[in-house]
């Protein structure tokens, strides 16, 4: 259930797009929703007063592109590294979804032109809603899930159930690539089987698809020949407990599947994490 969700905003109107589109979503109506909007350190006192007061403008248009209810949308501008104050907010808030953009840049590019979004979902311990600046957000109908036997997939999938079954005419895409065994009927599979019970709990209609191949290429494919409107992916945290707060340079160099699909699918991604 998402009831707190956080917006960090850079002035774009892409993740206040993603918002609206959410808020037409009746179990998400009612969430709190904390727009922040981070100014970095500058080198003088007039040019961070200059760069606060240019702040305050990009979260006064957030707030008014914003169709949420007034009483539960709170500003907020913060001075800092942006990396680390989303993050910071973010446990202040408690909240169940953080929004970002993402200008998509590949691994090593983001680690050397100091990718806020890549940062944020390094350090992150919450559900990741990335919105890539050349993405046209849609209304939500068509929902993806990457389904493997993993409990964060499980979660992703509660998610997105979460979401569709107030969606009049909504249907859940669930997508397995490479499952351990052969599969001639996707419906008779282990992992399919057991989503598609939760699906019909909820009276939510679906598809499924198994395909085979690298995995990254082959999900983003599935969602553009599928024309999903939402991707759900569940992203282990493989790191040990005493590198929680360093960023994993070895990810973010190095061939994660989450890095793949928030670069190249064709919809917003939700990265989601236990």
């Amino acid at each position: 259930m998402i009831e707190k969700i956080l917006v960090a905003v850079a002035g774009r109107g892409l993740c206040e797009e993603m918002v609206n589109m959410l808020m037409e979503i009746p179990s998400i109506q009612q969430a709190a929703v904390t727009i922040l909007h981070v100014v970095p350190p500058q080198v003088s006192a007039d040019d961070m007063s200059d760069k606060l007061a240019e702040g305050g403008k990009i979260l006064a248009q957030a707030v008014k592109k914003i169709k949420a209810d007034p009483t539960k949308v709170s500003p907020r501008l913060k001075q800092g590294d942006p990396k680390t104050v989303v993050c910071e907010v973010a446990e202040e808030e408690n909240a169940d979804l953080i929004i970002m953009g993402s200008r998509a840049l590949g691994r090593l590019q983001a680690i050397l032109e100091g990718s806020v979004s890549q940062y944020v979902f390094q350090l992150a311990s919450r559900p990741m809603l990335l919105v890539k600046d050349d993405t046209y957000v849609k209304r939500i109908s068509r929902v993806m899930v990457a389904m493997n036997k993993s409990a964060e997939a499980k979660q992703a999938l509660d998610m997105a159930l979460s979401l569709l079954r107030d969606i009049k005419g909504g249907q859940l895409l669930l997508a397995y690539v490479n499952p351990p065994k052969p599969v001639k009927n996707p419906e008779e599979d282990e992992v399919l089987a057991g989503a598609i019970a939760e699906a019909k709990k909820f009276g939510v209609a679906y598809r499924c698809f198994v395909g085979n191949g690298k995995a990254g290429e082959e999900i983003c494919r599935l969602v553009e020949d599928n024309n999903a409107d939402l991707l759900l992916l569940g992203s282990p945290d493989r790191r040990p407990t005493i590198a929680k707060s360093l960023v994993d340079l070895d990810r973010l160099i190095g061939g994660s599947l989450s890095d793949y699909v928030r670069v190249n699918a064709t919809c917003p991604v939700i990265l989601v994490r236990r």
